[in-house]
């Protein structure tokens, strides 16, 4: 069986400690994981250090609760995180798979490079890139922005 991987590179105007902040701290990723701008993050739990699990959900207005859990398997702060990713409803093709978050410093500014891999069907490559692009979309406007001068 193959695996396709997804790849996504974003910037954000913000120093490298406060967006890997976000993405780690309980507290900061409630007020930004979501894949729509009225969705909200009822449940963010992270035990941050290898071995460690996460679980974030992400609820539609008026619908479901996405939930997604895995575990830590490196975490270099501020610099990386890797972790493994599994659905908690039926999400075909992205079980198991796994997340490396790369945070590099560019002046003032943040460059996350995200590579997902392990999916086994296109169409999951598909369904979490436009995902991922939602996530990112509402960092940057729910925490980041915020801290433009």
């Amino acid at each position: 069986m193959s695996s396709a991987t997804l790849s996504l590179e974003r910037s954000f105007d913000a120093p490298r400690e406060a967006v890997f902040a976000a993405w780690t701290d309980p507290e900061v990723l409630r007020r930004w994981w979501a894949a729509g701008p009225d969705w909200d993050t009822p449940e963010a739990e992270v035990d941050l250090r290898v071995g460690g699990g996460y679980r974030l959900a992400m609820r539609e207005p008026g619908g479901p609760t996405h939930v997604v859990a895995g575990e830590y398997t490196e975490v270099v702060p501020p610099e990386r995180l890797v972790y493994t990713w599994t659905w908690e409803h039926d999400s075909p093709g992205s079980a198991g798979s796994i997340v490396t978050v790369l945070f590099r410093e560019d002046g003032d500014r943040t460059t996350v490079r995200l590579t997902h891999t392990g999916f086994t069907e296109p169409a999951a490559v598909a369904r979490h890139e436009h995902g991922w692009d939602a996530v990112m979309d509402s960092l940057e406007r729910r925490v980041l922005a915020p801290q433009r001068a």
